[in-house]
């Protein structure tokens, strides 16, 4: 597979004691290596935002994380605040009780609510897929697709399991040739990398960029 690896990756940094020199640093990787973006913890954006400007990187934040049993008005009120500070991308963690306990309609209205929150800036709904059977996997991605999510997210990264490809060919199925997948979650070598991107994700959320970059 012939590509710009680096376009696919979105350079992550979400330790919840990660301090502003780390932040600096993988902003300066993802510049110095043209990742499509950063993704940090909403605290963090505004700093990310002033070192980023005019470089082109997409800033992305994270909405109840990484947990996603917040209340629904806390995401919202997270998501407009990182709106605010500049984030273009936002990725929220499915409330996973309701899912599991077939709540539909509050899973739908979840999502549904922070996406009006976020207006046309891209969505992302983090699944947890590792912790997922197939069934549960199928149907949390019908219901971010009925909320007007604009992609699937595997993983946290903070679960037991991360992305595994099974998974993404499984999402891929069931969300068609169009909706985005961002593979997250233990994706620490470039083949890794290329083997989520042929089994149909089209972003890769990774702490390890540069190492990706650099294995043959």
């Amino acid at each position: 597979m012939s590509l710009h690896l680096e376009n696919y990756l979105e350079h992550t940094l979400l330790r919840p004691n990660a301090t502003q020199a780390e932040i600096r640093q993988l902003c300066l990787e993802a510049m110095e290596h043209k990742f499509y973006g950063v993704c940090v913890h909403g605290s963090h954006t505004l700093f990310a935002r002033y070192l980023l400007r005019g470089s082109g990187i997409r800033l992305i934040t994270v909405i109840g994380f990484p947990l996603g049993a917040n209340s629904t008005e806390s995401k919202v009120f997270e998501a407009q605040d990182a709106v605010e500070n500049g984030a273009e991308e936002l990725d929220m963690v499915m409330h996973a009780g309701a899912l599991k306990q077939q709540d539909d309609a509050y899973v739908v209205h979840d999502i549904a609510q922070v996406k009006k929150a976020v207006g046309q800036r891209t969505l992302k709904v983090i699944i947890e897929s590792g912790v997922l059977d197939a069934a549960e996997i199928r149907k949390a991605c019908e219901l971010a697709m009925a909320a007007g999510a604009d992609f699937i997210k595997t993983s946290t990264g903070f679960a037991a399991v991360g992305a595994r490809l099974e998974d993404v060919k499984l999402i891929r199925e069931v969300v068609g040739p169009d909706m985005g997948i961002k593979a997250s979650g233990g994706i620490a070598n470039r083949e890794a990398a290329l083997e989520f991107l042929r089994a149909g994700a089209t972003r890769i959320g990774t702490s390890s960029g540069p190492v990706l970059l650099k294995t043959k």
